[in-house]
Order: C-alpha cells, then structure tokens, then sequence
C-alpha cells in the first residue's frame, strides 16, 4: 500500500506554481449517494505506538490509506519491530525491540509519533525521543507528558532536543491532569500499563479514539477499565502477561463530519456508512441547528439533507464538545449561512489560517482574538487557494464544491496526511474534482 499521492504529469512544461501537484474542482454540483467512511487515523496512530508494549504479532484491522500510517510504521520499525503495511491492515510484530531512540528526522515528520514515549520506556526502561517541533495551529506542550510519568516515578530531562526519560520500575499512582490532553493522556496510560500497582489518571481525554487505544491495550491482556470517561483506572501487568492482539479501528469521526458538512455546503443528500453516530453528536446537534435534516439507522449508517443554511455560534471544545478539527470544515458551510455566525477556538490558538484563503473565494470573515465573525453571503467564487494544514485543507476544498466556477487547491500534502482518497470518495458523490 502507498500513500494517497498521485503523481505529476512529467511532460507539463508550467512553471513551479502551476506544476505542484492540485485538486481543481467545478463547484456547484450537489453531493448525493452513499460514501463509506475509513478508520480513524488518530486511533490508528496511537495503537501502532502500542503494539510496542507487547512481545508477539499484532493486527490492526479497518486501517485508512494515509501518509501518517506509513510514517508511523517507519518511526516502529526504526525501534526494531516489523511492520507491514497492507490493504486495510497493518501488522506489527514487536517481539524484539532494538532502539529505544525515537530520532528528530522522524517525529518532526509526524507529531503524533510521540506517543512512542510511553510505551518505549514502560518496555525498555528507557526511551529517547525526539521533541516533536513547532505546528502550524499552535503550541503542543509536552508538560503534561513529563508531569504523568515522573509521578509514575521516572526521570525525566530534556537535552538537545529529545526528551529522556529511564526508571527501572514504574509504580502507579493517582494522576490529575490540568487539562484533558489527548497526547498526555495516551502516554501516560500506556506507560502504566506495566508499571507496579494501580494508576488513576484523573480529567482525562475521553475520545473515542482513546477508548479504542484501551480496547487494544486490554486485549493484549493490559487492564484498563474507563477509558472514554474523566476517570481511567489502569493496574498494572507484566510484560510476560501481555501479547499480540487483532482490533478493528474505529471509523473517523472527523472524516464523516466533513462528508457532512460537504453535503450541506452544496445542498445536497447523501449516505454515509461505516461511521458511528455516537461520536458525532455534537457535530449532527451543531447541523440540524444549521438546519440540515440528519436520520441515524443503527448502527453505523448516518442520512443528511441539507436545507436552508441558518447562522449559529459555536464553540471548539475537549470531546465530547465540538470538535475543533470540525472548524475549519463548518466555517465554509457558515460562509454561505443566512445571518452572522461566530465561532470561538478554545483549543489551538492559530486554528483559523483557512480565513484568508476562504476570504479569496469571497467569504466575509473578520477575526478578533480567538473568534472568528462570519457573515453569510449568497455565493462563494471558485480561486486558487493553497491549504496550511489537514483541516484547513478540508475547508477550502467545501468551499471549492459550493463555489462558482473552477477552484484549485494546493497543499495537498496536508491533505493527504488524514483523508483516504478523498476526490476520489467525492467524485463518486457526484462532484467534479480530479488531482493534476
């Protein structure tokens, strides 16, 4: 399996601005059909960090064709395990670890690789890894982190940039966290997997995608009991208690929310299949407030009409608020909402780099601090627009299908890192869009 990435027509003979590679779209065509919605890359990411706790093979199933899994599985295998990436399915097999050494040239590729800490140093007594650098939405402190696991009783410092981190014993303890960071809680968990005793971990994450992570976990014989709730209790094993496991990925709530909000900008009605309405009650609240008209048929299948779009004012928030990766998709819908909205980032402080791009395509948005006012207007016009991030991506490509006229958007390499073909899905819906 290779990464969702189309190769350039080598005999173009464009300059370097129109020879990067694009996704050009004729707006204007509602979506309808059935689309089916892929696993969840932020569990996928999390439980390939895991399989390192455990001696043994194990297969995560559901997996979604990304750029991230493939860096993940280069960051595994650099630590010794084996790893094949299939169609659907990734198998790991980490019996014998050889590093314990996260290094920067491959974390600073994918920050979600420092979820390696934990489980490295609960199995090696040790790790080394890389901090992960800047991001383009904003600050990701790693405080949290290092707070959990010098509680769990191990030595941290930072050094050229890595963080090191060794205890030869491990004991759990009770953790409160001073807010509930997705990154902290992970590490910290899978850290206490294999330490001695029974660790509390107190305003956790409660994601689904951290939900899936404990089910994991627990079935590679790891005892981890409220996970998706501000309380997780894990007592600890030993390494010989544990082996490999087969789970099945959750699907991507963050990818069904923007096959919804795609549907709405261009009136459409579509079927999504494969997703779980449960993780996506805020978003479908926040929709038929908008006034899209939302059925869910158990257990996996969700069917959305759009309707008049109507303003409304939201505010990102921890799960199992609205999320704030479905801002930047939810703002293009806004775009085109009778009335002024307002939506409030509490969670990443540079989360609206997609405003300039949306302004291009004739969208009246105005930011002040952390909020950003959107006053509807009757029609978006298609530009070339180039995307800073994954979701942003997702936002201007919404908008390229709502728009008049030809969008082309660039920066696919975000794209790509957390939608599995995603032109392809759309195209199938009936949109006129292909990649060049």
């Amino acid at each position: 399996m290779t990464p969702n990435v189309s190769s350039i027509d080598p005999t173009t003979k464009q300059g370097p601005r129109e020879n990067e590679e694009r996704i050009i779209i004729r707006g204007g065509k509602p979506l309808n059909g059935e689309v089916k919605v892929s696993g969840a890359k932020n569990a996928v990411l999390k439980m390939m960090a895991a399989a390192l706790l455990a001696p043994g093979v194990s297969i995560l199933r559901n997996v979604p064709n990304l750029t991230d899994v493939h860096m993940m599985a280069d960051v595994i295998r650099h630590l010794g395990a084996k790893v094949t990436v299939g169609v659907d399915e990734v198998i790991i097999d980490a019996s014998d670890l050889t590093d314990y050494e996260a290094p920067y040239e491959l974390v600073s590729q994918l920050r979600a690789s420092f979820v390696v800490l934990g489980p490295l140093l609960a199995r090696c007594k040790q790790a080394k890894v890389s901090l992960p650098g800047g991001c383009s939405i904003g600050e990701r402190r790693i405080d949290l982190h290092e707070r959990g696991l010098k509680s769990l009783g191990a030595e941290i410092y930072c050094e050229h940039g890595y963080v090191h981190a060794q205890a030869e014993k491990l004991v759990g303890t009770r953790i409160y966290l001073d807010k509930p960071s997705n990154g902290a809680t992970e590490n910290i968990m899978l850290a206490a997997v294999l330490a001695e005793g029974q660790t509390v971990i107190e305003n956790a994450a409660q994601d689904p995608e951290i939900t899936n992570l404990a089910d994991f976990v627990n079935a590679m014989g790891g005892k981890i009991t409220g996970a998706g709730t501000y309380q997780i209790v894990i007592d600890g094993v030993r390494v010989e208690d544990l082996h490999g496991a087969v789970i099945d990925t959750i699907p991507d709530r963050l990818e069904a929310g923007t096959f919804l909000f795609a549907c709405m900008a261009t009136t459409g009605e579509i079927t999504m299949t494969n997703c779980n309405p449960h993780h996506l009650y805020s978003v479908i609240s926040k929709m038929q407030e908008m006034g899209a008209e939302v059925s869910i048929f158990a257990p996996d299948v969700i069917k959305v009409r759009s309707g008049k779009i109507r303003a409304v004012d939201t505010t990102t928030l921890p799960y199992p608020g609205y999320p704030t990766d479905l801002q930047a998709p939810m703002m293009s819908v806004l775009a085109l909402a009778e009335g002024t909205s307002i939506i409030n980032e509490t969670i990443f402080e540079n989360r609206f780099m997609q405003v300039g791009e949306l302004r291009r395509m004739g969208a009246d948005i105005s930011l002040t601090g952390n909020a950003a006012i959107i006053k509807g207007v009757p029609k978006l016009t298609g530009a070339e627009v180039k995307s800073s991030d994954l979701r942003a991506a997702a936002a201007l490509v919404i908008a390229g299908l709502a728009a008049e006229g030809v969008t082309e958007v660039t920066g696919l390499k975000h794209m790509d890192r957390g939608y599995e073909h995603l032109e392809d899905k759309l195209r199938g819906l009936g949109a006129d869009i292909y990649r060049r």
